[in-house]
């Protein structure tokens, strides 16, 4: 279902987050990420104009990950940024990724090693979405999830109770995956 029709407005900001996985010659898997923003109109910044449709934001991350979801490198690139010289430099913190796990404790790392005036907040924001977006690329692919094998999966799916919608005693679960349906004991 779309969302509600919007009053009348006008647009003012675009935010866009793109990230594209890539599954390399070598086994290792690439995710490139990339967060823009674009005022519609001109912004008048401490560093100058910024004319109306062009980028105040274009950065890029490129994590290298290995089948078990560990990061084994990492890089960023500042293409547009709001105060050029300043924070475009901070990019080879990014660096500090690498050995961080995306399926084990990589919100708390990323934060410990690149949150506040440790790293670029826009990048360290688009970083955290990393780890899902692993996940999808993984899914069928390198994480067999099973789909379409109806009650015969000798092992629990993985993507049973990862969230609302496949919880372990929902209808979605009882309906795709019913050997796998947790049931409440009644008295």
């Amino acid at each position: 279902m779309p969302l509600s029709p919007p009053v009348p407005r006008a647009l003012r900001h675009t935010r866009a987050i793109q990230v594209e996985a890539f599954k390399r010659d070598d086994g290792l898997w690439d995710l490139d990420a990339r967060i823009t923003d674009v005022k519609e109109n001109d912004v008048t910044l401490a560093s100058g104009v910024r004319t109306g449709g062009t980028p105040l934001h274009e950065l890029s991350l490129r994590i290298t990950i290995d089948l078990e979801l560990t990061i084994v490198d990492a890089e960023a690139a500042s293409d547009a940024v709001p105060y050029p010289g300043y924070c475009d430099v901070i990019s080879p913190a990014y660096k500090q990724l690498v050995g961080l796990s995306l399926v084990k404790d990589f919100r708390a790392g990323l934060k410990e090693r690149l949150s506040g005036v440790l790293g670029c907040t826009h990048l360290t924001e688009l970083a955290q979405v990393l780890p899902t977006a692993a996940i999808q690329a993984f899914a069928n692919d390198v994480i067999k999830t099973r789909d379409g094998a109806g009650d015969l999966l000798p092992n629990r799916p993985f993507q049973i109770d990862k969230c609302y919608g496949l919880r372990a005693d929902g209808p979605a679960v009882a309906m795709y995956y019913p050997r796998w349906v947790a049931t409440t004991a009644s008295s």
